[in-house]
């Protein structure tokens, strides 16, 4: 299997759009922030308003407001241009009538460019909407280093797909480190020291794949280590044990994949 985003059907674009002048982004939150910033240092003009603010004519204009917002916005959006938003989660409805309308979801967290600004190279980046759009939302995304990718199913399932990837992959981390805690290392340094282990770990299975890249005693077979792992998390942790049992259950069923 590829490694990293090579494994994408990304975007080619014989007819894309020349190269982006000038934007007006709509929403300063961290999402919108951060664009600005990254637009600006690769020499593009960007006007950065308040969604609750005119918003002036623009060749491509591109909402990064919460989903909530994205109608409310886009109806005062005025014609003429590109209009995109930024939501991993809705489809083109919201931003009707104007078309051409779509949608670039960068696939990454933002924490605001005041704390840290991610890697944009290489960065995967959804895309969908009017054709035209699809074009205009793939050379923006690679204006900004981004690797663009097209989403033509349903929209819910790739947000979900998100979400379990990076919210959840934290509320995993957190599980890990209290049951580390709760064996005796300070919860402070938990979470940092089970860092290593989960960050290879999802960098193996990006590149061979989840069922090769599962170790442990469920790849084993090891059924004792694990019937000890259930009993000490009934005694110690007991809300922890349905997340360990699902989990088991699923990474059985990984196992069962490669045979």
């Amino acid at each position: 299997m590829p490694d990293g985003t090579d494994a994408l059907p990304l975007l080619t674009a014989p007819a894309a759009p020349a190269p982006l002048a000038r934007v007006v982004l709509v929403g300063p939150g961290r999402l919108g922030r951060s664009m600005a910033r990254a637009l600006e240092l690769r020499g593009v003009q960007v006007r950065l308003v308040g969604r609750d603010q005119p918003v002036p004519p623009s060749p491509l204009t591109w909402l990064t407001v919460p989903d909530r917002a994205v109608a409310e916005v886009a109806a005062r959006v005025p014609a003429g241009g590109v209009v995109l938003h930024a939501s991993g989660a809705l489809d083109v409805a919201p931003l009707r009538p104007h078309r051409p309308a779509g949608s670039l979801h960068p696939l990454m967290t933002f924490p605001g460019p005041e704390l840290a600004m991610p890697d944009l190279e290489g960065l995967p980046a959804a895309v969908a909407g009017d054709e035209e759009a699809i074009l205009v939302a793939a050379s923006l995304a690679r204006t900004l280093g981004m690797a663009p990718f097209p989403v033509p199913g349903d929209r819910r399932l790739y947000h979900a797909a998100a979400v379990v990837a990076g919210n959840f992959s934290t509320v995993l981390l957190a599980v890990a480190a209290e049951l580390l805690a709760a064996a005796g290392v300070p919860a402070g340094q938990a979470p940092a020291l089970l860092l290593p282990l989960a960050r290879a770990s999802l960098e193996n299975a990006a590149r061979v794949g989840p069922a090769t890249a599962l170790t442990g005693p469920v790849a084993r077979g090891d059924e004792e280590v694990l019937d000890a792992h259930r009993r000490a998390l009934a005694q110690a942790s007991p809300a922890s044990l349905p997340t360990y049992d699902a989990l088991l259950e699923r990474a059985r069923a990984l196992v069962a994949a490669r045979r």
